[in-house]
């Protein structure tokens, strides 16, 4: 009987916490959702335009895009996003001087386009040389054949690994707080000062957020690899 009230006060009292901090952590979630769903679109857009034209390695401007991908993938987001909210607003140029939210999200997409630009070149190296060849004897132009061609057998390729990016790059949208950015995490830590005694229950319950989130993301990278099938590339050597 002592254990049953124990577990009903308990109940109770966690009902409560969460009735009271819920509001907030929606709010939080919706901020969250925002920004990372902006960014993805944006990131995506740019990577996969970086990707292709590394594709050509056209030799400078592959060497340039070379450096901008290896220099925001070998160096934590958080200082990128110092960057973008501390340093290029004092460059004294009008078009830098952003909102905290305007440099959230360009600190985002960027990030985001250096991993799409990696995964869009690799997919498009793995389709075979004999492809390019023998639409050349077709009589295809290289852009047709790209469009026609190879982007739709590299397209295959590069669904599994985008899923883990866009994963990555929600939970990435925790470290915004630190510019004024009142995400999940950043609500999660104000309700914590409202109720100090259950940061456990808080944070189980923000990780939970996170994770209904993520998991669809992963869910429907599964579903349109089934819908689009197993990507099969033909030798032509």
């Amino acid at each position: 009987m002592a254990m049953q009230q124990s577990i009903l006060l308990a109940f109770d009292h966690y009902t409560t916490v969460l009735v009271g901090i819920l509001p907030f952590l929606w709010q939080g979630f919706y901020e969250t959702l925002k920004v990372s769903f902006v960014a993805i679109i944006a990131g995506s857009l740019l990577g996969f335009l970086i990707g292709v034209i590394r594709s050509e390695r056209v030799p400078v401007i592959d060497k340039i895009l070379w450096c901008y991908i290896h220099l925001l993938r070998g160096t934590p987001f958080l200082v990128q996003l110092y960057v973008f909210y501390f340093v290029m607003p004092n460059l004294n140029i009008e078009l830098l001087k952003w909102s905290s939210t305007t440099a959230a999200f360009v600190a985002l997409a960027v990030y985001t386009s250096s991993y799409v630009a990696e995964i869009v070149t690799s997919a498009i190296a793995t389709v075979p040389q004999g492809q390019w060849d023998a639409s050349t004897a077709l009589g295809f132009t290289r852009l047709k054949t790209l469009r026609l061609i190879i982007l739709p057998q590299a397209f295959k390729l590069m669904i599994p690994p985008m899923s883990g990016v866009y994963v990555m790059i929600i939970k990435s949208t925790a470290i915004l707080s630190v510019v004024g950015i009142t995400e999940l995490t950043r609500q999660g830590e104000i309700a914590i000062l409202r109720y100090p005694r259950d940061i456990l229950f808080i944070y189980s319950v923000i990780a939970f957020m996170y994770f209904i989130y993520c998991y669809p993301v992963l869910r429907f990278a599964r579903w349109t690899e089934r819908k689009l099938g197993i990507a099969k590339v033909t030798e032509l050597d």
